[in-house]
């Protein structure tokens, strides 16, 4: 076996969403099992509880910092289009200050690879020490934000700046349900980092005093603007039970809010019979590994949501909600539609999170 002493990785997660957050502590997960002997430095700003619930014990510490911006989002499904350029224009107009930080950081921590999922800025920094850099992704920001360039030609220096940030990248390890991420200059596909969960309905009956034997609803968005109206339309559908995972909740209603700290997601979302989300990389990815339905809705100014569709289509059992309905608690049609389909067109490989892992050894 190589000798890792005194080597470490820096591993930075976009705070984007927590479907990057939860393929990266996969890969972390990974990377602590198979090579004990490397140290994780994780640099995001997604909560710490929710990455040590993850990753569960290992050689890693935490630093909250960001260095992309993402998306801003109005909601689950809408973003900010004119919002997000603004706090990024902020972000990259201090770019050669923040990169020169990051290189103190790399070179005092002895780091000896970054690897970012998938802010451009510490890939820049490590490439000025001559550390190597290895990004893990669906798509890139530049793609993301190329959408916006034709409204605003503000966006196109945006979309060159992590280009070029991209393009001193060593390694992509290109995930599935991707864009072509033509700004890595090298690219090697794997398959899902997605693990399924375990179902612990029994559980979160006792813990919820809900019913094991309704169907069993996860709700999944970080927020999601229902008012009493809506809540009242979700009451009156009495076979089934709902949930959602904090911070979404509904205090006083007949929503469950479960706490990822004490049931993680996954296993969450093995306990239930169908999801109602928007399209987004984590979601799907753990829907397709635990098997379960996905009822979907729209979702605006986001470049990754055609791929997506076309992913859920192929490998869930799906149904296509519009946003007005989702928004008025008109949930019924749907619920109804979603338990006679057909099994999936196709099946998806998974194991990514083990490739990922031998391929950052490797670089020791």
């Amino acid at each position: 076996m190589a000798n890792f002493e005194n080597l470490a990785i820096a591993y930075y997660i976009t705070s984007h969403g927590y479907g990057h957050g939860v393929r990266s502590a996969g890969i972390i997960r990974a990377v602590h099992q198979l090579f004990p002997q490397l140290a994780v430095n994780i640099v995001s700003e997604l909560p710490s509880a929710f990455l040590t619930n993850q990753i569960g014990e290992g050689r890693h510490a935490f630093r909250a910092r960001s260095f992309d911006i993402g998306m801003v989002q109005l909601d689950s499904i809408r973003v900010d289009v004119e919002a997000t350029l603004n706090r990024i224009e902020q972000l990259y107009s201090k770019r050669r200050e923040i990169v020169d930080e990051e290189r103190e950081y790399l070179a005092g921590r002895g780091i000896g690879l970054v690897v970012a999922d998938i802010p451009g800025i510490p890939i820049e920094a490590a490439a000025a020490l001559g550390i190597p850099s290895l990004a893990i992704g669906n798509f890139g920001w530049d793609w993301i934000y190329s959408e916006f360039a034709p409204r605003d030609p503000r966006w196109q220096s945006i979309v060159g700046s992590f280009r070029e940030e991209y393009g001193q990248t060593d390694l992509l390890l290109r995930l599935p349900f991707c864009e072509e991420m033509h700004a890595f200059p090298r690219r090697k596909d794997i398959p899902l980092v997605a693990s399924p969960g375990v179902s612990r309905r029994a559980e979160i009956a006792q813990l919820t005093g809900s019913d094991p034997g309704r169907k069993w609803i996860l709700i999944s968005f970080t927020s999601l603007g229902w008012d009493s109206e809506a809540l009242s339309k979700v009451a009156r559908l009495a076979d089934y039970e709902f949930f959602t995972v904090r911070p979404l909740q509904w205090p006083q209603s007949c929503i469950h809010a479960l706490d990822r700290e004490r049931v993680r997601f996954s296993d969450v979302l093995a306990s239930v019979d169908a999801v109602i989300s928007k399209p987004g990389f984590g979601i799907v990815s753990d829907c397709i590994v635990n098997g379960k339905p996905l009822i979907y809705a729209d979702r605006t100014d986001f470049m990754e949501y055609a791929i997506l569709v076309s992913a859920i289509r192929k490998y869930l059992k799906s149904v296509h909600i519009l946003s007005m309905d989702l928004y008025r608690g008109e949930l019924r049609k749907s619920l109804e539609s979603v338990w006679n389909l057909p099994e999936p067109k196709a099946t998806l490989a998974r194991g990514g999170d083990v490739i990922a892992a031998h391929h950052i050894a490797s670089y020791f």
